[in-house]
């Protein structure tokens, strides 16, 4: 049955009633969240006043992180030694180690956290965002852009600028000139600050001993705290890293064995041409 004009009206004036309610409840509401804005504000900025139980992250679970990451560094640097002769390794030993580092921390970049950090079920915060009674709520703010770039530019640029440094203050002998030349006054500038960086390192290290929170100087530095990725996640030794690095191990052996039967003399012709 077709509807007469009677009805057609009604529903035309009954959809235009629900939208002008729809439109009044949305402005209502709306007038209201903009209303308490200014509580909530104060209301979160109080939080951090509140004192709150403190997240306790284990030790052994942050160091063995540390131990995996220097595990697997370990690992490729020894498979990347097999590919190349004595005299590159000489040459470019901090080129090659400044890319093995970069390839460990890129993972950084991504999502917050080492492998090794990932394999013990840890990840890093930012926390400059959770200090007070923000410590130990649910949600984690992430790593800042500038966080992870200055992450990558202190472990593997700092850790590069310091071996080119040293290799070169060695191998000019700069520690046997005079006394008063400005080459021997820069190496003893330089071995104090290798004593105060030693001795900072240890006093952080034992600082963490005590509260837990930063494993290396370089994440105080930066206010990145390793913190468990999944809380709920039961405390367990895990034998991933272990089949990985069987699997890994396996792999590498055949490539370089494909490597060295295909490209290692021309590749290292080429090396030895540019050195």
């Amino acid at each position: 049955m077709i509807p007469n004009d009677s009805n057609k009206d009604n529903l035309l004036t009954d959809s235009v009633t629900t939208a002008s309610l729809n439109s009044s409840n949305a402005a209502f509401w709306k007038n209201d969240w903009l209303n308490v804005q200014s509580s909530l504000s104060s209301l979160r900025n109080s939080l951090a006043s509140f004192p709150s139980s403190p997240l306790r992250i284990m030790r052994v679970s942050q160091l063995d992180a540390d131990l995996l990451d220097s595990e697997l560094f370990g690992l490729f640097k020894e498979q990347l030694w097999l590919l190349f002769s004595p005299q590159i390794k000489q040459t470019f030993e901090p080129e090659l180690l400044a890319i093995l580092h970069l390839i460990c921390r890129l993972t950084v970049l991504e999502s917050g956290a080492t492998y090794g950090a990932q394999l013990q079920n840890l990840k890093y915060r930012n926390e400059k965002q959770h200090w007070g009674g923000l410590q130990s709520i649910t949600k984690d703010s992430p790593l800042t852009t500038y966080q992870k770039f200055a992450y990558i530019a202190l472990t593997v640029g700092g850790q590069y600028i310091w071996i080119r440094i040293s290799r070169l203050v060695i191998a000019q002998g700069w520690s046997e000139l005079s006394e008063d030349d400005p080459r021997k006054i820069f190496w003893k500038v330089l071995q104090k600050v290798e004593n105060i960086y030693k001795t900072v390192s240890l006093l952080n290290f034992l600082i963490f001993l005590y509260d837990g929170k930063y494993s290396t100087l370089t994440d105080r530095i930066l206010s990145m705290r390793l913190v468990y990725a999944r809380r709920i996640m039961n405390r367990q030794v895990s034998f991933e890293f272990l089949n990985r690095q069987l699997v890994w191990h396996a792999f590498t052996v055949n490539l370089i064995f494909l490597y060295r039967k295909l490209f290692l003399k021309k590749f290292n012709i080429i090396l030895i041409c540019f050195s």
